[in-house]
């Protein structure tokens, strides 16, 4: 059996050729951008990255030539551990959430001027300076039981500051944790269950004294009044109250023997069954 050779046209060959040729440059002249991001252009021969223009979600058409570098715009998350000193020099750690985004419309500034590891190079550092300036101003006590917002909030600031030429938004720093040396949390606890003692026997020894000072005041008001109404009795209301008395007994239905001038300070004295 004699072997026969496959011969294909000269056409038909170019024509493979150029299909593939066509499908390449189709797959290295599209880009698709997916929802919550954008791309930069980088213009190979046309003055490297263009800043005044980033690609939107969707489809797009670049020169083969040209590269598309793609960032996620939404808004992120960044977990940081930090250990930072106190304003006596002790050691607090710091658990923090940083909630941070690239501005859209530069884009082309930030991959230009900070590139893709911008988290590495900006924002963490600009957290981090931020932290160790704002719990250096404070004692472990107060960072411990009351000041953690206002430390929240003063490290957002300041890092705010240092990000607005950055080309990225800081939206929101969220102090999780704070952790103390054993030792000087066990110590807080103490003192701060000590005063909550000493406020408490304050409330009651201050209870105890208003209590007397009311008594004091109605012991008095009492006195006052049984002086006052005896200094308004005399002889003669007695007696007249006393004769008041011997009319209504002699008006009442129960036998009764009323002996005339026997009574004390000359009363009528009134004796009866009842």
């Amino acid at each position: 059996m004699n072997n026969q050779q496959i011969t294909f046209p000269k056409q038909f060959l170019m024509l493979i050729i150029g299909g593939i040729a066509l499908i390449i440059i189709a797959a290295t002249s599209t880009v698709t951008i997916e929802s919550g991001k954008a791309g930069v252009l980088y213009r190979t021969f046309g003055g490297g990255v263009d800043t005044e223009y980033f690609f939107d979600e969707g489809f797009h058409f670049v020169a083969p030539w040209n590269k598309v570098f793609i960032y996620e715009v939404r808004q992120q998350e960044l977990f940081e551990k930090m250990s930072v000193l106190s304003l006596n020099g002790l050691e607090i750690k710091l658990d923090a959430s940083i909630w941070y985004q690239p501005i859209r419309n530069e884009l082309g500034l930030l991959h230009r001027t900070r590139g893709e590891n911008y988290l590495e190079r900006v924002i963490q550092p600009a957290i981090r300076s931020a932290a160790r300036s704002v719990v250096g101003r404070y004692t472990p006590e107060q960072i411990y039981s009351s000041k953690r917002d206002a430390i929240q909030n003063e490290i957002y600031d300041e890092a705010k500051k240092i990000l607005d030429n950055q080309h990225v938004q800081l939206n929101e720093v969220l102090v999780r944790d704070v952790t103390l040396p054993q030792t000087i949390k066990t110590a807080i606890e103490n003192k701060l269950g000590q005063e909550q003692e000493s406020l408490e026997y304050v409330f009651r020894l201050e209870k105890a004294t208003k209590e007397a000072e009311r008594q004091r005041i109605e012991a008095k008001g009492k006195s006052d009044a049984n002086r006052i109404l005896s200094e308004s009795l005399n002889d003669k209301i007695l007696k007249d109250k006393g004769i008041e008395a011997t009319l209504q007994l002699a008006k009442s239905p129960n036998s009764k023997v009323v002996v005339i001038g026997s009574g004390k300070d000359g009363l009528p004295l009134i004796l009866g069954n009842n």
